[in-house]
């Protein structure tokens, strides 16, 4: 009964859809990338860089929305990285992946380090403050817990849209769908793969970034290594989860931070005084498995996904 309470209140999804918010950017950009064929395991460390960029660039006088383009740009750079070994030169997506989040969380601790030699405990920055829009914040339940976040959420939303508009409406978006699908094709029609590709990761990297700068400048207001916590593998799940479709990864990501929420409240009623706290910890973990399994059965996986393509190639 006290878990049934728990749903339905507005306090509850309000957490939800901010512990949501950093996920949605994160697994747009991974969504990005794979729709156009190339698998980035690079995520969890251009999070951290995302973070640590946008919190450094406020931290040195720069405005929020400034310091949101810094880290998209910090991304974006380690995005272009990756794209050039793995597409013209068509080297393994998974070991390039894997070397740009060690080069990225070992590079933005040794900028830490050097930027702020003597600091023991991470400044603190303003974050974004939440901004309550007028008539729709009064909506019981909805009205506090999707009206009621910071600036940078309702971005969160908007990207959602704005890249479901572009893969779905828009000859880039078919050229990029086409790309991870019958890359031929594209050529044939006279477009540059290895160009359609490397914009994709580049700019689906950058998408990634600003998941790890929410972190710093929303939900936080202080960087520290450890924050990221595995935000970018369970992005890679949610992309695979909404079968490569930015709707249904909306979907995924409400969906974890929802279990991610119940456990932490559960943990402070009389039902989570019975049980260790171990259990709760993994219970996110668990049910999204469980929701993997189920939907993946059905998932059409991009037919070229890290497909190497070399033109003139049939």
């Amino acid at each position: 009964m006290e878990i049934l309470d728990i749903l339905f209140t507005a306090s509850f999804w309000a957490a939800a859809i901010r512990i949501a918010s950093p996920l949605i950017f994160a697994t747009l950009g991974e969504l990005v990338c794979e729709r156009a064929g190339v698998l980035n395991l690079g995520i969890e460390g251009i999070m951290v860089v995302g973070a640590f960029a946008g919190w450094m660039a406020v931290y040195s006088g720069m405005g929020l929305w400034s310091g949101v383009c810094i880290a998209m740009l910090a991304g974006m750079l380690f995005g272009f990285v990756h794209s050039v070994l793995t597409v013209p030169f068509g080297l393994s997506q998974h070991v390039v992946g894997l070397g740009i989040t060690l080069l990225a969380t070992s590079s933005t601790y040794y900028a830490y380090r050097v930027a702020l030699p003597e600091v023991t405990r991470p400044p603190k920055i303003e974050a974004f403050q939440s901004f309550e829009i007028p008539v729709l914040s009064d909506i019981p339940l909805l009205g506090p817990a999707l009206f009621s976040q910071t600036p940078f959420t309702y971005l969160a939303f908007a990207m959602v849209l704005l890249v479901s508009l572009v893969l779905y409406r828009t000859p880039l978006g078919l050229a990029i769908r086409a790309a991870g699908e019958n890359p031929a094709a594209v050529e044939a029609q006279g477009l540059s793969v290895n160009a359609i590709r490397m914009g994709a990761v580049t700019f689906g990297s950058g998408l990634m970034a600003m998941g790890g700068a929410f972190l710093t400048m929303s939900a936080f207001d202080s960087f520290f290594f450890e924050m990221v916590n595995g935000r970018g593998w369970i992005c890679i799940a949610l992309v695979v989860f909404g079968s490569w479709r930015p709707g249904k990864a909306l979907l995924g990501a409400v969906l974890f931070a929802a279990f991610d929420a119940l456990q932490i409240r559960v943990q402070q009623t009389s039902f989570g005084s019975e049980i260790p706290y171990q259990v709760f910890l993994m219970m996110p973990y668990i049910l999204s498995i469980l929701a993997l399994i189920v939907m993946s059965r059905r998932a059409e996986v991009p037919a070229a996904l890290m497909v190497p393509f070399n033109k003139g190639e049939r």
